[in-house]
């Protein structure tokens, strides 16, 4: 597959099969992802993955564990200027349109939000952490990783989901897959084949027109 067209292919998958995945694919996913751009080859990314089995134990084991607590940095700004307001209102109700759910369903959004808890299906999920003495030129080492590693998956016919919604449940992840205080969570990622029948999965979300965010000096 040429670059271009698995970065054209390659979308946020919210409803997943449970045809499982070989863990053998997801450790060569990894190998060929390691050889993203870092900054002083520092490689700050440090990986758990679940998968089959472990999977299986984690889905029991979540349910068990506080729903969502206070995250460790923020998501979003706390306030959202123009245009990013607009871009992340817009793809929010593109996405529930392709469901069905209105806005003044609340419970039905609640719902489909709660999915993230289960990997929308998935069944293999990895989590990324960072050392917390890192800075943000390190996060951003994080960022090009993860895109390398989701842009491999769809050369080997999977599909991902990368999902800052498990920073949010840092603690619970901490404990399963024994990841030391010292690392912190920036998020998870769900890993498998899409449900081609998913109206969820035919989302493609807007970019901005070249002219509004580039400028040739």
């Amino acid at each position: 597959m040429h670059v271009v067209d698995a970065v054209h292919t390659r979308s946020s998958i919210r409803a997943f099969l449970d045809t499982p995945v070989d863990d053998q694919v997801l450790r060569d996913l990894l190998v060929d992802a390691a050889r993203a751009p870092s900054g002083g080859n520092l490689q700050p990314w440090r990986i758990y993955v679940v998968n089959g089995e472990s999977m299986h134990r984690l889905r029991e084991f979540l349910p068990t564990q506080p729903p969502l607590e206070a995250g460790e940095y923020d998501i979003y700004p706390k306030e959202l200027v123009e245009p990013y307001r607009t871009n992340r209102f817009t793809v929010g109700e593109q996405m529930y349109a392709t469901l069905g759910i209105p806005r003044e369903d609340k419970a039905g959004r609640l719902t489909q939000f709660a999915r993230n808890g289960d990997f929308f299906g998935a069944p293999a999920a990895l989590f990324c952490f960072v050392d917390r003495r890192m800075g943000p030129p390190q996060w951003s080492d994080l960022g090009m990783f993860l895109q390398t590693f989701m842009l491999l998956a769809v050369d080997r016919g999977l599909a991902t989901c990368a999902q800052e919604y498990w920073s949010v449940r840092h603690g619970a992840i901490r404990s399963f897959v024994g990841a030391p205080e010292e690392e912190m969570l920036f998020c998870g990622m769900s890993i498998g084949r899409p449900d081609p029948d998913a109206p969820i999965n035919t989302l493609r979300s807007e970019r901005m027109p070249l002219d509004e965010w580039a400028r040739f000096v």
